[in-house]
């Protein structure tokens, strides 16, 4: 039975309950596409409008990228959980089995594979979050500062998933390459965030 499938209290509750999955990497996976459902939100609300009209063809294009968004992140979901159920695995194989080292490392990769995906889409989410607070409805700005948060919470919680792999691969080249996106992405989108975060909150104290 796919994640997607379950209510929200029943996700709640299976994050709540003793097993592996899902935990933090669906759970940001969730978060993520809940920002960009919030940006879709803005959207809609915006076309249709004449205030808004010369930005309507740009605002259903950024729609579109946002629906899309938000389904790859729902996939993500399951993804994460059926990456990191062979990892759980591996971890019980004897010590002294033959080929349990070559098999760990695997998993681990498979296990990072998809946080990294996360991280990644959630950072477009924030993208996507800077251009509907700008061109999007003025009624539906928090909304548009919601979805950073929402995007950016998602990214820090993926990035921990993946440096939680990373950390135990034998094949530190290929660790530290994954660090060093991660650590890329953590630094240009906390300033994004922020940047759309402070823009929509002072645009609602100024109440433009």
């Amino acid at each position: 039975m796919s994640m997607n499938d379950l209510s929200l209290r029943d996700f709640s509750q299976a994050l709540a309950d003793k097993v592996s999955v899902p935990g933090g990497g669906g759970a940001s996976a969730a978060v993520a596409a809940l920002g960009s459902a919030l940006n879709s939100m803005v959207g809609n609300f915006t076309v249709g409008k004449k205030k808004y009209a010369d930005v309507e063809e740009e605002i259903i294009r950024l729609m579109a990228e946002a629906d899309d968004l938000r389904n790859r992140l729902l996939e993500c979901i399951d993804k994460d959980a059926e990456g990191f159920e062979p990892l759980s695995r591996a971890y019980g194989i004897p010590k002294d089995a033959p080929g349990r080292d070559e098999t760990l490392e695997k998993c681990l990769k498979d296990a990072a594979a998809v946080p990294m995906e996360i991280t990644e889409l959630a950072c477009k989410v924030i993208d996507l979050a800077d251009d509907f607070a700008v061109k999007g409805s003025s009624l539906m700005t928090s909304d548009a500062g919601c979805a950073s948060v929402f995007a950016w919470a998602a990214v820090q919680g993926a990035a921990l998933n993946v440096k939680v792999n990373t950390k135990l691969m034998t094949d530190r080249e290929y660790a530290k390459a994954m660090d060093n996106r991660v650590d890329e992405l953590l630094e240009e989108y906390e300033k994004k965030a922020e940047k759309v975060y402070k823009f929509v909150f002072d645009k609602l104290v100024r109440n433009d």
